[in-house]
């Protein structure tokens, strides 16, 4: 008999990113986990960046690029997958 598939829990933090054209974005998801270290919110940006490089080659129009990254007023959320 099959064994049950576990669930694997994930944290989300989410942030509103606002890039150099004054364009804003809400509620964009970085894992939790990656903000556990000593930086803080620091790797949010690199992670947005690089999730805005994705996007960019995938719709065939580059993003601007970011002028500042804050928190949503949203708490974590917990994503059950």
């Amino acid at each position: 008999m099959a064994h049950p598939k576990r669930r694997i829990e994930t944290s989300f933090v989410f942030f509103d990113v606002l890039y150099v054209d004054g364009t804003r974005t809400s509620n964009r998801r970085v894992p939790a986990t990656a903000l556990t270290g000593l930086d803080g919110d620091a790797p949010a940006k690199e992670i947005i960046e690089a999730q805005d490089q994705e996007i960019g080659r995938a719709s065939g129009r580059p993003r601007p690029a970011i002028k500042s990254v804050a928190r949503s007023p949203v708490k974590v959320t917990v994503d059950k997958a």
